[in-house]
């Protein structure tokens, strides 16, 4: 079928600046910026509403998972997954059950196998709910961040992440990168992407962002992100910008617990309000709130996207957003360990949240906002006010003109090598080079032929690239070094750290991949017993840029930073290693000293080159 020939038209980077320009998204400092709207549009989309049950009305609230690779036709592993947790057999049933406004993927639920089984899926949910009877299309959703958060995997084109394109600092490069991405995603008919990033990463403990940050400067990130906002809706898919009001200085995982943020007022107002105030400056589509607490924006301590307080007086009211409001998933122990699954939906509503996203338990949910509204905890109208915003996304996006993507769409828009290759030269400008004392690098096959690559092999991100010490080694391979590739793990015990030096004895150079590395870590100790056999050791550490503050005096010769373990920052590591790139990224991050973490031992913008 034809792609739609309204904003989901793939646009060229330069069509989309000149869109861009044209509409004016770029507004003064400090404007609100209100979505454009058409009144006949909204005259037409408020009629559609009129005409729903409430039955209709709630399920348009509601973004849910559901498993399996097809709206239809499940093997039984998937139909028992679904009538456990959901109730129904299918994602089709699932529609037609509860009418509902959107559906997200995940690997996990099988839902992202390969580009064509993705593209088939998108229809088949899309043609389930265009058979209800007001024929609202879905808007398709996942997170797709890359870097170390990725749901569609090879051969997709797989790019740096944020912190990555933060080592970068390029504008161009940043925008690229959610063009190609979201490209690839319009073909695939996701037309929602969970992405940019917009949290200021200031805490090095922080558990659940890190590296899915652009990085610690406001400034900065606040750049970056209208980049990937305009990359992304240049793209034809709605991108949203997360996690409101700001989850980048936390020790505390939201999945698991409730982080609280105690940033006093004019702290969040200088270090996390202005990437979200760019972006809404920039048009953005829709915000993503935060499961945290933040007393000095909310006195109650009641959760961000439970907040009326910061999602009505703050985000809408005082920064003038009206686009689509959407919560972070609602199966996260953050929300539901005080207030559970019946109760939750209904606060986020009454805070003034348009989507609820992914309940843990749908049937709960729904039921418990049905409740609300007939009871009268809830008004009609403030539903309505959700779905009008969501319809308008639709629309705007061209879903009711015409959902559905094509094979041939799939064909000659996913992975192709122009997207691939663009991937790979952004890569290379984000490797970062954070120490070679003894000016080893870049390695000479003449000198350095004979290689070991051992470390940390965490799983794949996408579930379809690694493991990293393979990707590593047949990197080097291919630029003509010879390479044999270890696994020692992210918790090498003595056997392993044994095996290793045995391994390297011969070998003209060892690296390295570390994973995490703190005081205890026996990578530390691998290290150290590599360095002691003579042989030369280059460290890559492959997600947080933090490693080589406890790896500082082990003896090592060269230490670089990737800022996630997927194949296309892996091979630019290893092209910068062999000299066939110059390192060109710098520290989007201060790096604290081990032992006294109020010290910095690399600042921001610290990056070596060759």
């Amino acid at each position: 079928m034809p792609h739609p020939t309204s904003r989901r038209t793939l646009l060229t980077a330069t069509a989309a600046a000149t869109a861009a320009a044209a509409t004016g998204v770029l507004t003064a400092p400090g404007a609100a910026a209100a979505h454009p709207t058409n009144a006949s549009t909204d005259r037409r989309l408020r009629r559609i509403i009129a005409g729903m049950s409430l039955e209709e009305k709630v399920g348009q609230l509601f973004v849910s998972r559901v498993y399996g690779p097809s709206a239809t036709g499940l093997d039984q592993a998937d139909i028992d997954a679904n009538l456990k947790e959901l109730g129904v057999r299918d994602g089709a049933e699932l529609i037609a059950t509860y009418h509902l406004g959107g559906i997200i993927y995940f690997g996990w639920a099988r839902n992202t196998r390969d580009p064509h089984q993705i593209a088939g899926l998108s229809n088949g949910l899309q043609r389930a709910a265009l058979a209800e009877r007001h024929r609202i299309p879905l808007i398709v959703s996942t997170d797709q961040e890359h870097g170390i958060v990725c749901r569609v995997g090879e051969p997709a084109t797989l790019l740096p992440g944020a912190m990555a394109l933060g080592a970068g600092g390029s504008r161009s490069d940043t925008r690229q990168a959610a063009r190609i991405a979201g490209t690839e995603l319009a073909a695939l008919g996701i037309n929602q992407n969970y992405a940019p990033e917009a949290d200021v990463n200031v805490n090095p403990a922080n558990p659940v962002i890190g590296v899915r940050s652009f990085g610690s400067d406001p400034d900065a990130v606040a750049g970056l992100v209208i980049e990937q906002v305009k990359g992304y809706q240049g793209a034809g898919i709605a991108a949203t910008v997360k996690h409101f009001p700001g989850h980048g200085d936390t020790n505390t995982d939201s999945h698991t617990g409730l982080p609280v943020i105690n940033h006093t007022r004019e702290q969040w107002e200088e270090l996390d309000a202005p990437p979200f105030r760019a972006a809404i400056r920039a048009w953005v589509d829709s915000v993503m709130t935060a499961h945290i607490v933040v007393p000095a924006l909310d006195p109650a301590e009641v959760p961000a996207t439970l907040s009326r307080p910061i999602l009505t007086g703050i985000l809408r009211e005082e920064l003038g957003f009206d686009g689509v409001v959407v919560t972070d998933s609602l199966g996260m122990e953050a929300v539901r360990m005080k207030y559970g699954d019946a109760r939750v939906p209904v606060l986020a509503l009454l805070a003034g949240v348009d989507q609820l996203l992914n309940p843990p338990n749908l049937p709960v949910a729904w039921n418990a906002v049905l409740d609300a509204v007939r009871g009268g905890e809830i008004s009609e109208a403030r539903i309505e006010e959700s779905i009008l915003r969501t319809l308008r996304l639709k629309h705007e996006l061209g879903l009711f003109r015409d959902p559905f993507v094509s094979g041939r769409g799939v064909d000659r828009t996913v992975g192709i090598r122009p997207h691939r290759a663009a991937a790979d030269r952004i890569a290379e400008r984000t490797t970062t080079l954070l120490a070679d004392p003894g000016s080893l690098l870049p390695l000479s096959r003449r000198s350095h032929r004979n290689l070991l690559v051992v470390g940390a092999d965490p799983a794949s991100p996408s579930g379809t690239t690694g493991p990293p010490t393979g990707t590593l080694a047949h990197a080097f391979g291919e630029l003509g070094f010879n390479a044999r590739a270890l696994s020692t793990g992210t918790a090498p015990d003595r056997a392993k750290t044994d095996e290793a030096v045995a391994a390297a004895r011969g070998k003209d150079a060892v690296i390295v991949a570390t994973y995490n590395v703190t005081a205890g870590s026996s990578q530390r100790d691998l290290v150290r017993a590599l360095v002691a056999t003579g042989v030369p050791v280059v460290t890559v550490a492959i997600r947080n840029p933090y490693d080589i503050a406890h790896l500082t005096g082990t003896g090592t010769a060269a230490s670089l930073a990737t800022y996630s373990w997927t194949d296309v920052e892996l091979r630019a590591a290893a092209r910068v290693i062999a000299g066939r790139a110059a390192p060109e990224g710098t520290l989007p991050v201060p790096v604290p000293r081990a032992d006294d973490p109020t010290q910095v031992l690399y600042p921001v913008g610290h990056g070596l080159s060759y």
